[in-house]
């Protein structure tokens, strides 16, 4: 496939330097996009360029992922407010090999010709003395060309450290390193490091009278104004410890139509052609949410399993009552903890269950659910009282049988009001 066209379809391009199409149709190129190791795990807003990558690698190229170890201890300062805290080589080293196992679920790093590289410019920054640096990488770039970039111009007045400034002089040099090591000849990112990256276009014309190129992608806003991959509770995160597999199913599930629409075709890799039997099916039956269905899908499956997925679509249908006690009973906690977030809890001691507890007295007395037994008695006799989403009546028994991954009991008053108990 023509690597340029097929993202200018899908809304992937935002700037690219004159020639880059030509280089791409010539021969088969390198081109890498740099990865923060400030965490130990990628967050979807990685991937975007991880899609350009993967984009990249489908239409015969090699791509290479570096992981900034040393700009990492540096920190850039596009988009940001406040100098950022730096990180040493230990924990730098332990992100970079969780970032890779993640990667694997993208790229090929073993497709033979075109397989994908993961590099750290720790490896080649850490050799570089100060004076070797400011002589062999500073004396290239004039302090005008660095001060007239739009990542040091909004930090002028809130102040920038010498530390940040020349944040753009490191990348550059990793863009000429990997040119004269790797045959890079192309470095693709976000809209807001076309700076940092044409620096290093620059070093490698002026140091090594080469011809590189850049590529940039938009960067994505949510369509009511929000940072894309920001929820309540911060990142959307790949590693399932810090997103459930449920979370990040639902993230992608409830995305805006004008969002689904869009992010369809930046993280999946369907075509026009099915991309746009989906839209026709949006058109039909918007509430199906045909699309994002299909996004959820993909992405879910990628990064965590079929089995995730799976689950995660049983267990989004208890929340809608298709649920049953069998598909509550086959949830790991994680998974009930994350479907049932933020609805009331209560804890009750093991001997009340050990003992079994009339229904009544369980959800009027033991656990406050119903403010008197009276209550409670009236809404069982409208059928309007579940235990682990099954109906129950006045002489139900509340027992050990009844545990959901030995510790849990579901309560449900009415159709939508979840109450989770814990056993203590």
């Amino acid at each position: 496939m023509n690597f340029v066209d097929e993202l200018r379809w899908r809304g992937m391009i935002h700037d690219m330097t004159p020639g880059t199409e030509e280089q791409l149709g010539k021969e088969m190129t390198s081109a890498y996009v740099g990865i923060d190791p400030t965490a130990d795990s990628l967050h979807i807003g990685h991937l975007v360029s991880i899609m350009m990558l993967k984009h990249f690698q489908l239409a015969g190229h090699k791509p290479i992922a570096l992981v900034g170890g040393a700009t990492g201890m540096v920190g850039d300062p596009s988009g940001k407010s406040q100098e950022r805290s730096l990180l040493d080589e230990e924990t730098i080293r332990h992100n970079q090999e969780k970032l890779k196992k993640q990667l694997l679920k993208f790229l090929d790093f073993d497709s033979g010709k075109n397989s994908a590289k993961l590099v750290n410019n720790y490896d080649w920054m850490s050799k570089f003395s100060f004076l070797d640096f400011v002589r062999d990488v500073g004396k290239h770039i004039t302090v005008n060309y660095m001060m007239a970039k739009d990542s040091v111009k909004t930090r002028l007045e809130t102040g920038l450290s010498f530390t940040e400034f020349s944040y753009q002089l490191v990348q550059g040099y990793d863009f000429l390193f990997l040119f004269e090591n790797h045959n890079c000849r192309l470095q693709m990112g976000g809209s807001d490091q076309w700076g940092n990256i044409v620096t290093g276009t620059e070093l490698i014309r002026r140091k090594a009278g080469g011809e590189a190129y850049a590529l940039t992608c938009p960067l994505i806003i949510k369509a009511d104004g929000g940072k894309f991959g920001k929820t309540e509770e911060g990142n959307v995160w790949l590693d399932p410890e810090k997103t459930s597999p449920y979370k990040f199913y639902q993230f992608w599930l409830n995305a805006s139509d004008e969002d689904a629409k869009k992010w369809i075709r930046i993280f999946t890799l369907n075509t026009k052609e099915e991309i746009e039997a989906l839209e026709k099916q949006h058109e039909e039956a918007p509430h199906m949410r045909p699309i994002q269905k299909a996004l959820a899908e993909e992405l879910t499956v990628r990064v965590h399993s079929r089995e995730d997925y799976d689950a995660a679509v049983e267990a989004s249908q208890i929340l809608f009552g298709k649920g049953t006690t069998e598909t509550l009973k086959k949830l790991s906690e994680d998974m009930l903890l994350s479907i049932f977030e933020g609805v009331p809890q209560s804890e009750v001691p093991a001997d009340i269950i050990k003992s079994g507890t009339g229904i009544l007295k369980f959800l009027a007395e033991s656990t406050n659910i119903f403010a008197s037994k009276g209550e409670a008695r009236r809404m069982i006799k409208d059928n309007a009282v579940s235990v682990n989403k099954e109906k129950v009546g006045e002489d139900f028994v509340v027992s050990e049988s009844d545990l959901l991954n030995n510790k849990y009991i579901l309560v449900q008053k009415g159709k939508k009001n979840y109450f989770l108990v814990r056993i203590v």
